[in-house]
């Protein structure tokens, strides 16, 4: 186990609110690398604590050297790839403003720039000469993933009490609304609707328990639950919703779930350890101990499980030998904890509304700051890895991946509980005081 210092390896940028601020940096720099290099093989579909500004020239961090990752490239020539990825480019600012703020390593920023360096040579009149007999590739077979631009609030499902875990899947858009004694389940002419009822309604073994947080299984064939109750709950969804399962648990109250990519394994948080179930077999496969307050928010990304909570640390463990890899202190009590698609991000919430966000790998980690003192706070990336959703109590905002650019921002009249965007990144779903919001992603 190693415990990060944050200070060696961090530094400070903006969260954007305006597009032309950003500036170009190498794609592989970027939260979702891999998922704009495979942007180009999808098709372009619509569904498809405060700070000091950094401003000071003569600050520290304005001196730092440049992480460069391909340093025979230069910066033309990222401008020309950037014509035909203009709308995934990975693109940072290096000031800060107090309110809305990042703090990032030296990785983020651009090669070569006005901190002093220089740009290498350009290619050679050859490789200039191989490269005019290209022909030019028409702008509409070059598919790249988009990021919404906007939403419209097409529909409410009124669950009748509060709904604090909600799971759309993609095929069917059918949408699960979880909450005190039942689970509700809605079709998808419900969700362009006010006043529909549910198809299905999946009752507790207990009315008095409650769903505190569910997960779908990648075939969308089933689902897992857990909250205030004895047992986490194994659903299979069609053709007929019912109860496959019942895996009698040690703890009395789950607040997080995680399941591995195969959905064979299921981790289960509870105050002090985290329970791992095979879900094929129905069989307790490991009780493992965590800090007590360190385990109210679990996530899994390639070979390592994340864990954080009210003690302000986010832990990582090696899935196979379960020992403690990293502990990171984030200063803040974890609110949530999730991964970009191509599991080499974590994002992690805090009760501030700032987002901590590092390489599940490598050492590159920054936080963007904000003032605030949150009663909820998630996070829901998209599959598509071009953008991700954060809820602060009443507010939503859509974030472009990598560059944190702000797409749009909508206020609800209650606090959000819980969301989820569609696996076709078409919905968004938002749970709340008695009833879920569906917003359709616009492009």
């Amino acid at each position: 186990m190693s415990e990060e210092k944050e200070e060696a390896s961090s530094g400070t940028f903006r969260v954007h609110d305006e597009p032309e601020e950003r500036r170009n940096v190498p794609e592989s720099s970027g939260i979702s690398s891999q998922h704009e290099q495979q942007g180009q093989q999808q098709l372009n579909s619509p569904h498809g604590t405060p700070q000091e500004p950094l401003d000071d020239p003569d600050s520290p961090m304005q001196h730092q050297p440049v992480y460069q990752e391909l340093t025979n490239v230069t910066q033309q020539q990222w401008n020309l790839r950037a014509l035909g990825l203009s709308e995934l480019q990975a693109t940072y600012s290096s000031e800060v403003e107090v309110g809305e703020a990042a703090v990032a390593g030296p990785s983020y920023l651009p090669p070569g720039s006005e901190f002093g360096q220089h740009y290498p040579p350009p290619p050679s009149a050859e490789v200039y000469s191989l490269l005019s007999t290209i022909p030019p590739v028409p702008d509409n077979v070059v598919a790249t993933w988009r990021a919404p631009q906007n939403s419209w609030k097409v529909g409410t499902l009124c669950h009748g009490k509060r709904v604090f875990a909600v799971a759309i899947s993609g095929s069917t858009h059918h949408v699960y609304t979880c909450g005190t004694g039942c689970i509700k389940v809605w079709d998808e002419s419900a969700l362009h609707a006010r006043d529909n009822a549910p198809q299905a309604q999946l009752d507790l073994q207990d009315p008095h328990d409650c769903v505190f947080t569910c997960k779908l299984f990648p075939d969308e064939q089933s689902l897992i639950t857990g909250g205030v109750s004895q047992t986490l709950t194994l659903w299979d969804l069609a053709p007929t919703p019912r109860v496959r399962a019942q895996l009698p648990t040690a703890g009395s109250m789950c607040p997080s779930l995680a399941l591995s990519p195969d959905a064979h394994l299921c981790f289960a948080c509870f105050k002090g350890f985290v329970e791992i179930w095979d879900l094929h077999n129905h069989v307790l496969v490991r009780k493992h101990d965590v800090p007590k307050y360190g385990s109210q928010r679990i996530d899994i990304a390639g070979n390592k499980f994340w864990t954080g909570g009210e003690d302000t640390n986010l832990y990582s463990w090696d899935l196979r030998t379960y020992q403690m890899l990293q502990q990171h202190h984030v200063q803040y009590e974890i609110l949530s904890i999730t991964h970009d698609p191509s599991e080499e991000w974590m994002l992690v919430g805090l009760r501030t509304g700032s987002i901590f966000i590092l390489h599940t790998c490598r050492d590159d980690k920054f936080t963007t700051v904000t003032q605030k003192y949150l009663q909820h706070h998630n996070i829901k990336f998209a599959s598509s890895g071009s953008f991700f959703v954060t809820t602060t109590d009443a507010s939503i905002r859509c974030l472009e991946a990598p560059s944190l650019q702000k797409l749009f921002e909508v206020q609800e009249p209650f606090e959000i509980l819980c969301c989820d965007v569609s696996p076709d990144n078409q919905y968004l779903i938002t749970g709340s005081r008695n009833s879920a919001t569906v917003y359709q992603l616009l492009y």
